[in-house]
């Protein structure tokens, strides 16, 4: 964005026109091209998949789980070109505010470029307004800059996101998820996106449980990437040679909380532990009955 000031030392007349408290609407307005849905596509790019020097790296798969005390989020450190392991300890899960995350699924580059715009965007509003945008505000929000890559998504560079928060106003915590179009869905209790979703999905139906501690949840949601590795070949599970488990984020009242790697060191390697001999996994580990 070209924001030079006037000889005259002042900023253009754009910086000091009262308008929206939208960061994103006020470069769409002043600068469009330098939002990601506007730029073309690179040369050699093959949209749509296919394996090439040119695809663009995709990155799955993350869960997200309504808890007591909020919400846990867990990422997958894998992200693929078509069949190359492109990066094996991709962050996944963003802090976006102090009581909201989103974790990302899709093209890796634009969804990473698209939740650090989402951030600003949030700040933005913040110190324009004095407030926090509600939580029904941010994710509407994040609908209409997933919209606004719609015409990337039709060429196969799909963006596809999941946000979850504690909303200080209802009390509790919550989950939205999205289609390409924006369209969003506020989830109940859990849910899953990427390539690897459906075994996600499948392990939080049968290890979920209303009530679950923050561990518990924590536990679950790791139980959940495992099951997603062990089927689809673009999520990665926890790599104990290398030492790179999962990015899990907690969100809370007290606000957002990255578990820290020494604290996910025990509970992987207790999911690890179930697993031998038991590959298809361990139903009681919430500590209630199945």
């Amino acid at each position: 964005m070209n924001h030079s000031s006037d000889q005259s030392g002042r900023l253009p007349a754009a910086f000091l026109r009262p308008g929206s408290s939208s960061f994103t609407e006020f470069v769409r307005e002043y600068s469009p091209d330098v939002l990601p849905a506007a730029r073309p596509l690179p040369a050699g790019a093959l949209p749509g998949g296919g394996p090439g020097a040119g695809e663009a790296p995709h990155a799955t798969t993350i869960v997200a789980i309504v808890f007591a005390g909020g919400v846990v989020m867990a990422g997958d450190r894998r992200a693929t070109a078509g069949p190359v392991i492109a990066q094996r300890d991709i962050t996944k899960v963003f802090q976006t505010d102090e009581h909201s995350c989103a974790g990302i699924a899709g093209v890796a580059g634009l969804a990473v470029e698209m939740i650090r715009l989402f951030q600003v965007e949030l700040e933005h509003f913040e110190k324009l307004e004095g407030t926090l945008m509600s939580f029904e505000g941010k994710a509407n929000r994040l609908s209409t800059m997933i919209r606004g890559n719609l015409g990337l998504a039709m060429q196969g560079l799909a963006v596809v996101p999941l946000f979850a928060g504690y909303d200080l106003h209802a009390g509790r915590g919550r989950i939205v998820g999205y289609d390409v179009t924006g369209g969003r869905s506020e989830e109940r209790d859990h849910h899953t996106v990427g390539s690897g979703s459906i075994f996600a999905r499948g392990a939080l139906k049968k290890l979920y449980r209303p009530g679950m501690d923050e561990a518990q949840t924590v536990r679950v949601a790791l139980e959940a990437l495992w099951d997603a590795a062990d089927d689809d070949s673009a999520t990665g599970g926890p790599d104990l040679l290398r030492r790179i488990w999962p990015v899990v984020g907690v969100v809370t009242a007290a606000g957002f909380r990255k578990v820290p790697d020494a604290e996910l060191e025990p509970v992987v390697e207790a999911v690890v532990a179930g697993r031998r001999g038991n590959p298809g996994g361990n139903p009681g580990i919430t500590g209630q009955e199945a």
